[in-house]
């Protein structure tokens, strides 16, 4: 299995939005995601492409700040894997990549969010030495 996490760039946005709308089951257009990841760019965060075999499969995001709780760390965000892709090891060598790269750019912890039903990632973070420490609270403005 020729797998690789290459960095997403600016201006290949347009690549990952099929995915992120498959994750987020088409809530917002192109245009809102692709505007929200142009400004995600401009902030700590971190884009990556999963690719099989140089064909792009998945995709994730990395956060990186520092919290008075957990020191410096990293959050991996919008992790997102085709679906035929799954149960083959990729989420594990995945989150290998993950905790290496926040490890050599100072992190010393890691910390995710993963909507309420997602029961199949819940049982991943777990068996991956995540523990819960609290809830996520969204309200609109």
């Amino acid at each position: 299995m020729n797998l690789a996490f290459n960095k997403i760039l600016k201006e290949d946005i347009p690549q990952i939005l099929p995915l992120i709308q498959r994750l987020m089951e088409n809530q917002f257009s192109d245009e809102i995601l692709l505007e929200r990841f142009t400004e995600m760019f401009t902030q700590n965060y971190e884009c990556f492409g999963i690719y099989l075999d140089e064909k792009l499969i998945g995709v994730f995001g990395m956060w990186f700040m520092t919290r008075h709780y957990a020191g410096r760390s990293c959050e991996p965000d919008h992790i997102y894997i085709d679906e035929s892709y799954r149960n083959l090891g990729i989420g594990k060598k995945l989150f290998e990549f993950i905790y290496d790269y926040a490890g050599k750019k100072g992190c010393e912890t890691s910390e995710l969010n993963s909507y309420v039903s997602n029961y199949r990632s819940h049982k991943f973070y777990l068996n991956e030495g995540y523990v819960i420490k609290g809830y996520h609270f969204l309200k609109k403005l």
